[in-house]
């Protein structure tokens, strides 16, 4: 092992000695090389790091020899695609007749006409209202599969390792497997903050509704799920879940040590943190955001990409940019003030959303695939963890993420000089400004780690392993359980039908689009096995090392302004 990964280094060394001799004639550039060849030198010679794309490391400069043990814990954090040791594969289904392809009838009419204006113009989704007080539109038994079409056996990736990202859900579910499994008193505990509650039972799905979350969130991530026991018929355990819409996560991790482990609640939400043990799903915007016109990820996919290529990365103005809500957060409200004034240039250009203004006029002003025209765009988060990342990083600019405190599903995975650009939370203006400068000077690895995102984004964080990631996870779920699910009283059955029949204009549009149109006869992608605790150390350490870089660099250029 020892031996190739030397070799692999020398390779790598000899291709890019060129840009290093070009590069070298300065101090700054030279500190920027070698720093990153020490930190992730590690780690670069693997065929597989987080994502399948070239790395940015790959252009440094690598170590000639790398010590067996270190090289052992990188080729362990970067599994190649064929692990070695992949999890069990789904069980395939019996061989059956193709059924006719899927189509949605309504043979209940929507009850739309009988709500108030009011109850329209709630905040909150008067279609899954009326599909859990209507009289069911479901059929009693569950519909056969739609058939599998060639296209999509096509995408399949049963024979592929899936995401290293997807390792996390191994992290989210120790917790509980520590504990020894999730029983219903666990559960229960997780109703105090829930939205809605979910049983799957013989691939049919079932939902108490709490309390109403903002907006379309929980029709969406229920629609979602939906689309999943489509997407894979059969392969969908029976679980029992609770699952809170709410931004922010609550399930203190300090409250449910020791003794107190078995009254910790499992409760799945958007996003988490290094302090809760709340376990993240996908969120809502995957499958479309009518509210602020947001499509689903396939069509916005196509969008972004397409905006990718009508302004060349060169020709982007070399500025910072940022659109959205300030209203939200102060650390937002703070980075207004780093926008251009008569008085100084932080280097950002900083708009703030309308979204009244907005929705009034179509949102003309807010088409996502639009706003690739700036080298950087900045990330920052809002109350909490904001679905806008994915759009940002699948930009091709570089991104300037502001040091975060909430990660989703997928973000664990992003890694700093490769990824993205950190910025500090507490002197955002001045560190905005030195991450255009470095930008401007080094503008190919700047397009580069620009790059890097955008390629995982494209490749990795796709409806593919998205659905894939939804299964994996209530798999492992499932697992846990102590119980057998059983139907809730108080539950009603939903199903494309209950939910499409009900919906009126942009969500009902984002609905059929985001519709499963055949079902995935293979597997997904191979669950890699968890992290060790080596591993995870690795990472953390590969993370912090590049931002003290980053904070270096800038303590070293204010101290000769």
């Amino acid at each position: 092992m020892a031996m190739a990964v030397t070799a692999a280094g020398a390779v790598e060394g000899q291709r890019s000695s060129k840009l290093v001799a070009a590069l070298s004639r300065t101090s700054a550039t030279f500190l920027f090389f070698s720093v990153v060849v020490v930190v992730v030198g590690a780690v670069a010679t693997s065929t597989r790091w987080i994502t399948t794309t070239t790395t940015l490391q790959a252009s440094f400069p690598t170590t000639a020899a790398i010590p067996a043990a270190a090289a052992a814990a990188a080729a362990a954090l970067h599994p190649k695609t064929q692990h070695p040791n992949p999890s069990p594969r789904f069980p395939s289904r019996p061989p059956r007749q193709p059924p006719a392809a899927y189509s949605i009838s309504c043979p209940i009419p929507s009850l739309r006409g009988n709500t108030s204006h009011a109850a329209r113009a709630s905040k909150s989704s008067q279609t899954l209202s009326l599909a859990l007080s209507s009289r069911s539109s479901c059929r009693s038994s569950q519909d056969p599969p739609p058939a599998t079409t060639t296209a999509t056996a096509d995408r399949s990736s049963s024979n592929s390792s899936c995401p290293s990202y997807f390792r996390f859900i191994h992290e989210d579910l120790r917790p509980w497997r520590a504990a020894g499994g999730v029983t219903r008193a666990m559960l229960a505990r997780a109703r105090a903050t829930a939205s809605f509650r979910l049983v799957v039972l013989r691939g049919r799905a079932f939902v108490q509704r709490y309390r109403p979350a903002f907006q379309t969130r929980d029709l969406f991530t229920i629609w979602g799920i939906l689309q999943l026991l489509r997407r894979y018929p059969g392969r969908v355990p029976d679980l029992d879940l609770m699952f809170d819409c709410v931004d922010w996560p609550v399930v203190r991790t300090h409250l449910y040590r020791g003794k107190h482990a078995p009254f910790m609640p499992p409760l799945f939400r958007y996003c988490g943190d290094d302090r809760t043990l709340d376990i993240v799903f996908p969120d809502w915007s995957f499958w479309g955001w009518p509210e602020i016109n947001i499509k689903p990820w396939d069509a916005l996919h196509k969008d972004l990409k397409d905006g990718n290529s009508k302004i060349r990365w060169f020709s982007r103005k070399p500025y910072a940019y940022w659109k959205g809500n300030a209203a939200v957060a102060t650390s937002r409200q703070e980075l207004v003030k780093c926008n251009v004034s008569s008085m100084q240039d932080w280097n950002a250009r900083i708009y703030t959303q309308d979204w009244f203004k907005e929705s009034k006029e179509g949102y003309k002003t807010s088409d996502l695939g639009s706003q690739c025209t700036h080298r950087y765009k900045i990330y920052i988060e809002g109350s909490a963890w904001s679905i806008s990342q994915k759009y940002i990083l699948a930009c091709d600019s570089m991104t300037l993420l502001v040091t975060p405190k909430y990660y989703d599903f997928f973000s664990r995975s992003l890694m700093p000089l490769q990824h993205y650009w950190p910025v500090r939370d507490d002197k955002k203006c001045a560190s905005i400004q030195y991450a255009v400068d470095w930008g401007n000077s080094h503008k190919h690895l700047a397009q580069r780690i620009g790059k890097e995102a955008s390629d995982f984004v494209q490749q990795e964080v796709n409806m593919d392993h998205v659905y894939d990631y939804m299964l994996h996870l209530l798999t492992e779920y499932a697992k846990l359980l102590k119980f057998k699910p059983t139907k809730p009283p108080e539950a009603v059955e939903v199903c494309p039908e209950s939910l499409v029949c009900q919906a009126e204009g942009t969500e009902k549009k984002f609905l059929m689009e985001s519709m499963m149109k055949s079902s995935h006869d293979s597997g997904p992608c191979d669950l890699l096995p968890p992290f060790s605790p080596r591993e995870l150390t690795l990472l953390k350490q590969r993370k912090e090392n590049s931002i003290r870089q980053v904070e270096m660099w800038e303590r070293r250029a204010s101290t000769t302004r």
